[in-house]
């Protein structure tokens, strides 16, 4: 296919690590990451089993003992959003049930974050109602992956380790040489401002740009305007996701219409609905960089798509909670 997984090495030896009464397990939506974070953590992943009645319904069996273990629950909750997240919340009751000593989900992607706040009469906080519903079902922390609005840490009522992909993105652009003064990081939306001031700074204090725009509805976008000078650059743009690459595109578009010379995107959380893989193939974008915090099954890689691995960061995560050890120490080059 053309598409490059990008891969880093381990440097940690977790051997001499004593990581006994800690159990990792996985659900179905992400079998590939559980595994490499257990290998990771030099883990077997646990035994557990989830299947489907003839209606639909979920069934779960834990096929292990989990009592009095600190249980790690990998799961985020992407496409299909809906069965992914019951999973979990029945994985979590039945853990709960099963008297593991501490419930930790780990979600590297956590859906329905978009639904944040009420931008119009009538409208749900389904961030909040999600969060909820974690913590009800038994979590008693949890851990996730660039948040679409970092204030969800908030909804919960437990606490929240919130982990960064950027560093992870800055230091494979390090590697292909973006540390360059013709550099410019380009935010695609005023919200993402803190995101791409990180990533220029990790990048040797390379300027920001902003794409201000506003979206009449849901995956539509219209640009406003591009502040900063991109004339002559080449421009890099971070975000949390790409969902239908409607967003990506059209600035990429702007972008180079306003002088640059190239425009690579960057993002977290891979989700690429319906036909966005073709898109951005097919767009004027020269490189698609993301990490693998949800699935991307064949049929939607393309070859100008980088797949960074972030396993090694969960797996950290996850070893530093069972060990009471600082988490936010990962982040000392992400200010």
């Amino acid at each position: 296919m053309g598409t490059t997984m990008a891969r880093t090495k381990t440097e940690k030896n977790l051997s001499d690590v004593d990581l006994g009464g800690m159990k990792l397990f996985c659900g179905n939506a992400h079998h590939d990451l559980g595994h490499r974070v257990a290998e990771y953590l030099e883990i077997d992943l646990g035994r557990c089993t989830s299947t489907k009645f003839s209606d639909g319904e979920i069934r779960v069996m834990v096929d292990e003992s989990a009592r009095g273990n600190d249980v790690f629950i990998l799961q985020p909750t992407c496409y299909p959003a809906n069965d992914t997240l019951v999973e979990l919340l029945i994985f979590l009751d039945a853990f709960r049930r099963a008297s593991a000593k501490r419930l930790t989900v780990v979600i590297p992607y956590l859906g329905y974050a978009r639904q944040d706040k009420k931008t119009k009469p009538r409208e749900p906080i389904t961030a909040r109602l999600i969060a909820d519903l974690i913590s009800v079902a038994g979590a008693q922390r949890v851990v996730t992956v660039d948040l679409h609005a970092e204030q969800i840490q908030g909804f919960f009522n437990i606490p929240v380790d919130h982990l960064y992909a950027g560093p992870i993105i800055g230091r494979h652009m390090i590697l292909e040489g973006y540390r360059e003064e013709n550099i410019v990081v380009v935010s695609p939306d005023v919200a993402g401002v803190g995101r791409a001031r990180s990533l220029a700074e990790m990048l040797g204090g390379v300027p920001i740009a902003i794409i201000a725009k506003r979206r009449p509805e849901p995956n539509k976008v219209d640009i406003i305007e591009i502040i900063g000078d991109v004339e002559g650059k080449k421009c890099v743009m971070i975000d949390d996701m790409i969902d239908t690459g409607g967003s990506v595109i059209t600035g990429a578009e702007v972008l180079l219409k306003r002088g640059a010379t190239e425009v690579v995107a960057s993002c977290t959380h891979a989700v690429f609905s319906g036909n966005a893989s073709q898109r951005m193939q097919d767009s004027v974008i020269s490189k698609v960089i993301v990490t693998d915090t949800v699935p991307i099954p064949s049929v939607k890689m393309f070859p100008k798509l980088t797949i960074l691995p972030c396993a090694p960061l969960l797996g950290e995560a996850i070893r530093r909670i069972h060990l009471d050890e600082s988490v936010s120490e990962l982040f000392d080059d992400w200010r």
